[in-house]
C-alpha cells in the first residue's frame, strides 16, 4: 500500500500545522510549484521550517516578507530526489492561495500541491523528475478523480500572481515519462 491515511509511505514525514479539512473531501487536481529559500539556494533546512511554522525570519534578510506566513504544501521534492510530505493528502494544504481552475475557485479545496526545490530558471534534476513521476503515479492510483489531464502548474491556476514551476520545468519530459512509467 502506497498511502496510509493520506500519507505517502515512501516520503519523509515532516508535519505542518498549516492545514485544515477539505470542505468536500475531493482530490481532483495536482499542482506543481517550485520553491527555494533563500531564492536560488538549495539543500538548506528553511523550506521545512517555513512549512512547519518555525522559520527564524531573522536568519536571512530575504526572509523578512515571510514573517507570520502560514503556508504549506503536501510534498516537496528536493534536488537529490528526496520526497518530503508535510500534510496528509486527505487534508487541505495551503499552497495555491487565490486560485482558479475550470471555473472553480480556491484550488486548495480540491488539489494536492507538490513543490520542486528549484527556481523558474534553473533546470530541475533527473532525480526530481524521476521522483515526481513515481509520486504522481502513486497519487493517480490512490485518487481516482486525478488524471494526467488534471495536472497543472501554479502559473496555470494563479496566472497574474505566480510563474512557477517556470520555463525551466520540462512538461514534455515529465508527461512522457509519466505515460511510459
Amino acid at each position: 500500500m502506497s498511502f496510509e491515511f493520506g500519507w505517502f509511505n515512501a516520503a519523509r514525514r515532516c508535519e505542518s500545522p498549516h492545514f485544515n479539512q477539505r470542505p468536500f473531501g475531493e482530490v481532483s487536481l495536482l499542482v506543481i510549484h517550485n520553491i527555494s529559500l533563500p531564492a536560488g539556494c538549495f539543500g538548506l533546512p528553511y523550506i521545512d521550517q517555513l512549512f512547519q511554522g518555525c522559520l527564524d525570519t531573522s536568519a536571512d534578510e530575504r526572509f523578512a516578507d515571510l514573517a507570520g506566513l502560514k503556508v504549506s504544501a503536501h510534498f516537496l521534492i528536493r534536488r537529490d530526489g528526496e520526497c518530503v510530505q508535510y500534510v496528509s493528502c486527505d487534508d487541505r494544504a495551503w499552497h495555491a492561495g487565490v486560485s482558479r481552475y475550470a471555473e472553480r475557485e480556491n484550488c486548495n479545496d480540491f488539489s494536492i500541491g507538490i513543490e520542486l526545490e528549484g527556481t523558474d530558471t534553473e533546470p530541475y534534476t533527473a532525480a526530481q523528475y524521476q521522483q515526481l513521476v513515481e509520486l504522481t503515479q502513486a497519487l493517480l492510483a490512490q485518487y481516482p478523480s486525478l488524471s494526467a489531464e488534471r495536472i497543472v502548474g501554479h502559473c496555470d491556476i494563479a496566472p497574474m500572481r505566480k510563474t512557477d514551476p517556470g520555463p525551466s520545468f520540462d512538461w514534455k519530459r515529465y508527461l512522457t515519462k509519466l505515460r511510459d512509467f
